[in-house]
């Protein structure tokens, strides 16, 4: 109870408070009477509110009684009193003496029989301040239960409250939750299978997405008589559990897409990007390697992100995510995509930096990846190993893609080859018109050719040891030293099959026929 535990407001809320069946009823009744679904955050509000109602009430009736008991106050023996922080227990007073402490100076002491064989002593008539002296005024009372009271007891417990409320509300049969908001399944509007083929209609007419509910909700002839925010609620709830809708919306806004119509590389992982994981031990790693593998920051490397997230980070591009028109989420890149709710797939709009032009990309967080920038590679004509600048808007379904442009001038880069069921390296000439990673670049004339050498690793026919071997053999030919940097060789594995780099620079550092020349250069011993 609020007035209760005026000393101890944090314990109560922290600890004591729990999700009773009465407030339970006292949230239904309220979505019942206003027809609104809430966020978690909007029913904490009203439960803090109800428990301080709660409160006024319980000791209005209390004060009816008998006298609050208050430390401050003089009693006399037979005198009724009311104890708030024992519940509002009544008690008797049944004897008086003197007291007396250095620190609070003379006072009364009293002796309360509460009329279960047990009688206690307080303080009375004490001169110095006490937490137990409350006001219990009627003016007091409005206070307590006031909005500004229940604004700071929510700013101050609001995440305890909540996390207890939502595991609740979790466990209760009838309550249905969509996009950060609560309601009863029982009290949703109806939804029909026959409305749900019209939205399924309406979204075609669309391309498929995206488009916001209340959108479809005109299009599909919902009762007038339904609260407008309760008919796109109820029609929230009954896309999301029809596989044919899916919510595409970042965290606040709701917007549906026909999955049929959602581009194949974003229902499925594209095939440059699809990796099994391979066991290796990654203490083995001197700290040259592993300095180079936070560099790389592979997505798959399951690198932290940093504790101070920048609103611009710039990556070189590997060969797989150049090949599937995809940005890596990487650790230093995850933050400046949108989340959601709910939703496995997030629409973004990216933003040509050199341009201006908008183009419509799709982050899908479960599989650390971003998809939808394969014409603006091909546009820019950006090689493997570019150096690609990420930048967030004040918007944050918008993305800034840039590159640091120049006239294209020619520059001798590694050109993967294919050979006789094997990939070769040679080194050529090529126009390039942007910064780039010298240890990172790579081109290929004929990609199909290329392509044909891909090994699945969901289904690998060799063992990565035979991979990097052979990479390493053709591209210590490129180099006077028959040297090759182990970046170098990650971006080269990775034209043949998806590979992180841990794996790779743990097989160099374990398999005798690979010999470390200093520092992150390597040879075939």
């Amino acid at each position: 109870m609020l007035l209760q535990l005026q000393t101890e407001t944090e314990s109560y809320w922290t600890e004591s408070f729990a999700v009773t069946d009465d407030d339970l009823e006292h949230i239904f009744s309220v979505f019942l009477d206003e027809e609104t679904p809430l966020t978690s955050r909007e029913i904490a509000r009203l439960l803090i509110q109800y428990r301080a109602k709660q409160e006024a009430q319980t000791l209005r009736r209390q004060i009816e009684k008998g006298e609050i008991f208050q430390p401050k106050n003089a009693y006399s023996i037979g005198q009724q009193l009311v104890f708030p922080a024992l519940n509002y227990k009544m008690g008797e007073v049944i004897a008086q003496r003197p007291g007396h402490n250095p620190e609070h100076g003379d006072f009364t002491v009293i002796q309360v029989d509460f009329g279960d064989g047990k009688s206690r002593e307080y303080a009375s008539a004490l001169a110095s301040p006490h937490a137990l002296n409350v006001d219990v005024s009627p003016e007091a009372q409005s206070a307590r239960a006031s909005e500004e009271v229940v604004d700071q007891i929510l700013q101050q417990y609001g995440d305890d409250i909540i996390y207890l409320l939502e595991d609740r509300l979790r466990d209760t049969e009838d309550v249905v939750y969509f996009a950060g908001r609560w309601f009863l399944r029982s009290l949703l509007a109806d939804v029909g299978i026959a409305r749900l083929h019209l939205a399924e209609a309406v979204l075609v007419m669309h391309e498929g997405g995206p488009l916001d509910t209340p959108s479809i909700a005109k299009e599909v002839d919902l009762s007038e008589e339904v609260n407008p925010r309760l008919q796109v609620f109820s029609l929230d709830h009954a896309l999301f559990h029809d596989e044919r809708f899916d919510e595409v919306g970042p965290a606040g806004k709701v917007l549906w897409y026909l999955r049929e119509m959602e581009p194949e590389e974003v229902t499925a992982v594209p095939e440059r990007l699809r990796y099994s994981p391979i066991d290796y031990d990654w203490r083995v790693l001197p700290e040259e390697l592993a300095i180079l593998e936070h560099e790389i920051d592979d997505e798959l490397s399951n690198l932290r992100s940093p504790a101070r997230q920048a609103d611009e980070v710039t990556i070189s591009l590997s060969f797989p995510h150049r090949r599937a028109g995809t940005l890596p989420l990487n650790s230093q890149l995850r933050h400046l995509f949108p989340t959601a709710y709910e939703t496995p797939r997030i629409l973004v709009t990216f933003v040509d930096g050199q341009t201006g032009e908008e183009m419509t990309g799709w982050v899908v967080r479960e599989h650390r990846y971003v998809y939808g920038l394969a014409d603006f590679y091909r546009r820019h004509k950006l090689p493997v190993g570019v150096y690609l600048t990420v930048r967030r808007t004040d918007d944050p379904s918008r993305v800034a893609v840039d590159f640091d442009g120049h006239r294209p001038r020619t520059e001798w880069i590694r050109l993967a080859v294919p050979g006789d069921n094997r990939l070769l390296f040679e080194n050529h000439k090529r126009s390039i018109g942007a910064d780039y990673d010298e240890l990172m670049i790579l081109g290929a004339d004929d990609l199909k050719g290329v392509d044909a050498l891909w090994i699945n690793t969901e289904n690998p026919e060799r063992p990565l040891v035979d991979t990097v071997r052979d990479l390493m053999g053709e591209l210590v030919r490129l180099n006077p030293q028959r040297t090759v940097h182990a970046k170098t060789l990650y971006s080269a594995v990775n034209v043949l099959r998806r590979c992180p780099p841990g794996p790779i620079f743990a097989t160099l550092v374990m398999e005798p026929e690979f010999e470390h020349v200093g520092g992150p250069y390597w040879r075939l011993a």
